[in-house]
């Protein structure tokens, strides 16, 4: 492929919907493993799967207000979903959820997502500080209603590593290299920075500070 068509808008637009898609299939996989802790039948794993995989891209689309949600009209949204879900319900991956393949998952998911949600908002022509915040959203959405369906704490309200914190980050790296020039750049960049942050919040604890009397120290006792 020639630099031109790498960096044309088509070629974006692809890479976008892949990565979407991508983000799709390993949150439908994540909300699998979590419906299989609480020991949901099929039909739960199916609503949580679901929710996790699409909630983040419906909100973003809604919010964009360009047209009806992506995930309403292109079924291949729905399908990546049923099949990200299927596969936790099918596969018992709960044993894997403290190794790294797992943590790796974790992390890709929520780095395609901040960047397929930064660029599509500025390709709407919006500024800055919304593709930032749709993002984000489009990052941490699915997971966060996820959570409430399963009575959880959502993940981005802390007690947990960094999550949102990492999404935000690759937003900004998106729309610094699109701002430059060089968008393709900024969703390889982007997705590099959030899985390395990610990983490494993971591996050493890394969190924000909920109080004054705050000291640094590993996250204890949360569920992926």
């Amino acid at each position: 492929m020639s630099v031109a068509r790498a960096l044309s808008p088509e070629s974006l637009t692809e890479l976008t919907r892949a990565l979407d898609l991508s983000g799709v299939f390993a949150n439908g996989t994540l909300g699998g493993v979590l419906a299989r802790a609480r020991r949901l039948d099929l039909f739960g794993f199916l609503v949580i799967g679901i929710v996790s995989g699409l909630g983040g891209g419906i909100l973003r689309d809604t919010l964009l207000q360009h047209g009806t949600p992506v995930a309403l009209t292109d079924y291949t949204y729905l399908t990546v979903a049923i099949a990200g879900t299927l596969l936790a319900f099918l596969a018992d991956l709960s044993r894997h959820t403290s190794g790294w393949a797992f943590t790796l998952l974790d992390a890709s998911a929520l780095s395609v997502w901040a960047v397929a949600g930064a660029q599509k908002t500025l390709a709407v022509g919006l500024g800055w500080l919304p593709a930032v915040l749709l993002g984000t959203i489009t990052a941490v959405g699915g997971g966060a209603i996820r959570d409430l369906l399963l009575t959880r704490t959502p993940s981005i309200f802390g007690g947990n590593p960094l999550y949102a914190t990492v999404a935000v980050l690759v937003s900004v790296v998106m729309v610094v290299c699109s701002r430059l020039g060089a968008p393709t750049v900024g969703v390889l960049a982007g997705i590099a920075v959030g899985i390395a942050l990610r990983l490494a919040a993971f591996h050493w604890g890394w969190r924000l500070p909920g109080s004054r009397d705050w000291r640094p120290g590993p996250v204890k006792g949360r569920e992926p």
